[in-house]
């Protein structure tokens, strides 16, 4: 086999998978995942953050924290 075929074969097979992972990725059987992954952000993680908490996590990040 000679350089050129191996290159088309390479070609082929990488325009094959692409194909095969776009048709994968938007197929119907996708939207329950993807649904879920929109609505993440948004859901409550349990986790609720009170301003003395944001300012004392601000004041230590910039190094403004108590010190002794």
């Amino acid at each position: 086999m000679n350089m050129i075929a191996i290159e088309s074969i390479v070609e082929v097979v990488s325009f094959v998978t692409f194909v095969g992972i776009v048709l994968w990725a938007y197929s119907g059987r996708r939207n329950k995942d993807f649904e879920a992954a929109a609505r993440s952000p948004m859901e409550d993680d349990g986790f609720e953050r009170s301003a003395d908490a944001m300012e004392a996590a601000r004041m230590t990040c910039h190094g403004e924290g108590a010190r002794s």
